[in-house]
């Protein structure tokens, strides 16, 4: 049987996916908040991987048949390779959080995350978007281009860490049995 833990842990996280295929402001869900709370709150360092990227492969497959479906006919999203990098990057910020969450450090971690997806990401656009010429301006203009996202991605990942982090710290000190230390 799951730990009373490990139940709000991924009550929390479930919550968070669902925030990717709801209707909701491009870039404002909860996936990079997800990545960091799983990461630093999961006992074990795998669980963090194995829950965000299932999250995100399930929401990928529903994201792209159904709901882009009906728009784009054999949708393919090419850089979602570098998607899936750029959660890696930020579940490994998480894991620099275990033992070390305060508000300043989750804060932190957020606005770092926004920062390692929004470079990621519209590189990987510029790379394989032909619109962009493949020089130092081409790049420029792609992150130009991606600036109203990251603004986006950046409130969505300070919102969901406070609704994540603080809803934890404040159920955990409500119910303390549901609490417990995590592996570092």
């Amino acid at each position: 049987m799951f730990s009373k833990h490990f139940s709000l842990i991924a009550v929390l996280i479930l919550f968070a996916a669902l925030t990717r295929i709801i209707p909701h402001y491009p870039n404002f869900t909860a996936m990079g908040a997800m990545a960091l709370f799983g990461a630093a709150h999961l006992k074990n360092k795998w669980q963090a991987l194995l829950i965000l990227f299932g999250a995100m492969y399930l929401s990928d497959l529903f994201i792209n048949n159904v709901i882009y479906a009906e728009y784009y006919n054999n949708f393919v999203w090419k850089i979602s390779p570098f998607v899936y990098v750029a959660f890696l990057l930020i579940v490994g910020i998480g894991f620099l959080l275990r033992g070390r969450i305060r508000m300043g450090t989750v804060i932190g971690a957020s606005l770092s995350s926004s920062v390692v997806f929004f470079l990621l990401t519209n590189a990987a656009t510029w790379q394989v978007d032909p619109m962009y010429s493949k020089d130092i301006s081409g790049l420029f203009i792609a992150y130009v281009a991606g600036l109203p996202f990251f603004w986006s991605t950046l409130a969505g990942d300070l919102f969901y860490c406070g609704v994540l982090f603080g809803g934890y710290a404040w159920l955990t000190q409500r119910f303390p049995e549901w609490g417990l230390a995590v592996s570092k």
